[in-house]
């Protein structure tokens, strides 16, 4: 596609961009700033672009992908991670409420009932809840990978049973 041509569809695709970007964020400056992302990351990328490829798409997944990037991000910078001795503390948003007073006395029932736990379910829970995928944990612990999931499920339940007063 021609420079130019290629200037031209992607300024006639704004509106539907602003639309799709407003599906997305459904807040009207986010969706502003995600369009002007999206456009100059295509210009910044049009010699990628490749002539038989639909343009619609290649431009809707550039969004997409930039709104999931974006979105992460935020997701990321929002999660504090435990570096306290006993690491059975669960990585909670920023924003949880256990600040309160009664949230401080969840978060010691929680790490109570991990602490009940025997070992073969609380080392690869925490494990998990520390941010270790599954065959990361398998790995370390020399056991299938199978198991290692079962025992989660089954650490999980159990602390679903254990703290059903505070569902």
């Amino acid at each position: 596609m021609k420079k130019r041509d290629f200037e031209k569809d992607l300024v006639r695709m704004q509106e539907n961009l602003l639309h799709f970007a407003y599906s997305l964020t459904t807040d009207r400056e986010e969706a502003m700033d995600l369009l002007q992302d999206t456009t100059l990351k295509a210009l910044d990328n049009k010699e990628k672009y490749i002539d038989n490829v639909n343009f619609k798409g290649w431009v809707f997944t550039i969004m997409r992908n930039i709104f999931i990037n974006n979105y992460r991000k935020v997701v990321r910078n929002q999660t504090v991670v435990d570096q306290t001795e006993d690491l059975y503390q669960l990585n909670l948003p920023q924003d949880s409420g256990f600040e309160t007073p009664d949230g401080a006395y969840t978060i010691q029932e929680i790490n109570k009932a991990i602490a009940n736990f025997s070992d073969e379910y609380k080392i690869p829970f925490s494990m998990h809840v520390a941010g270790y995928k599954y065959n990361e944990i398998a790995e370390k612990m020399n056991l299938p990978l199978g198991t290692i999931k079962s025992r989660i499920f089954f650490a999980r339940k159990q602390l679903q049973i254990m703290l059903k007063d505070y569902q």
